[in-house]
This record gives C-alpha cells, structure tokens and sequence, in this order.
C-alpha cells in the first residue's frame, strides 16, 4: 500500500499501457466493456493527478532547514 502512494502516476501509467495492449491484441472484446474501463481509467487519472498535486503542495510548504543566512540583495 505504501509503494501505491509513493508512485501513483507510475502504476496508472502501467495500467493504463496494459489495458491499450489488450484492447490492441484481443479485437473480439465488446465496445462496451472497453468505454467503461476507459471511463474508469480517466476518474483514476484525476485521482492521481489530486495526489501529485497535494505532494507537491505539501513539499512546497515545507519549512527550508539550511542555517545559512539569506543574501540581501
């Protein structure tokens, strides 16, 4: 579970690869079935697409921890 937090838009990637191969390689599966996962597969990028933007939202408010003072300009 933590590895599905850590890389969401690697495995939507992967899946979303897996499901254009099998569409690709197995004509015979129905036009309905294949609009659905399509479907679904665009609610998840928006899922994932949420999650990239909250981490880096969360690392952009992150405190900086260096002790070196600030050059005035």
């Amino acid at each position: 579970m933590q590895f599905i937090k850590q890389h969401p838009a690697r495995l939507y990637a992967v899946l979303v690869a897996a499901l254009a191969l099998v569409v690709h390689y197995v004509p015979d599966l129905p036009s309905a079935l294949i609009l659905g996962l399509a479907a679904a597969i665009l609610g998840t990028g928006e899922a994932v697409q949420r999650t990239e933007d909250s981490k880096t939202t969360a690392a952009a408010q992150e405190p900086t921890t260096t002790n070196e003072p600030i050059p005035l300009p």
